[in-house]
């Protein structure tokens, strides 16, 4: 009786989340044209009601990257053109890793016979590796592009993974690539694509790191065997 209650106000959550960042929101809004052109409007307002602009860039973001919409990376650029490097940090680190795991409580609960039919192949890759490795492979998928974020956070639902253990690592996953857009942010009205901003000199030093501790773990496993 408590799932089914849990799971009904789950639902009632996510048509709520919908309603509210339609209503913050219009349809096409979140694309990095857009934003250059109302750049210094949005800038003007920040100055004027800070405590205020920084509340609803937070639940704008945390609302997209639960429901899994495109426009977390330009909102990321927003969040740097906005608020600077710091505090820019703070909101979106935090943002993207609450969007992230109610994202992913979502597809445990409720979206979990979709997911499985929908993403069978990578799920099966995915729960192979966590039950390998555990949080060791979380945190190489947050830094290695082999899946986008949004399906992360929905195999994760599928995976054996805790709550506590998902949100500190997806939290210190993302990281490095929000440091590096909220950066590129400061020049936002120079960009004129997203995929500027992640040369592959950026995208290979985020794998090698992704894989370090995979292959510590390997290095540590194997020279344990051999000493045993």
């Amino acid at each position: 009786m408590a799932v089914r209650r849990g799971k009904v106000l789950l639902i009632c959550a996510l048509l709520g989340a919908f309603t509210l960042l339609f209503k913050l929101l219009p349809p096409g809004m979140l694309t990095l044209e857009n934003l250059q052109a109302q750049h210094q409007a949005l800038q003007q307002y920040c100055q004027q009601a800070p405590l205020q602009s920084a509340a609803l860039f937070f639940i704008l973001y945390v609302l997209v990257t639960t429901l899994s919409l495109p426009g977390a990376a330009v909102l990321t650029l927003l969040g740097g053109a906005l608020f600077g490097l710091w505090p820019g940090i703070v909101l979106v680190s935090f943002a993207s890793t609450l969007g992230a795991t109610l994202a992913m409580l979502s597809s445990r609960y409720l979206l979990r016979d979709w997911v499985q039919r929908r993403f069978a192949g990578p799920m099966r890759t995915v729960n192979d590796g966590v039950s390998r490795d555990g949080a060791f492979y979380l945190f190489a998928l947050r830094l290695m592009p082999l899946f986008p974020f949004f399906m992360v956070n929905l195999l994760a639902g599928i995976a054996p993974i805790g709550l506590w253990r998902y949100w500190w690592v997806s939290q210190l996953g993302m990281l490095p690539g929000a440091i590096v857009y909220l950066n590129a942010g400061h020049q936002l009205g120079q960009i004129a694509a997203l995929r500027d901003i992640l040369s592959p000199g950026v995208v290979i030093a985020f794998t090698l790191l992704g894989l370090l501790p995979l292959t510590t773990r390997w290095l540590f496993a194997r020279f344990s065997r051999t000493s045993s």
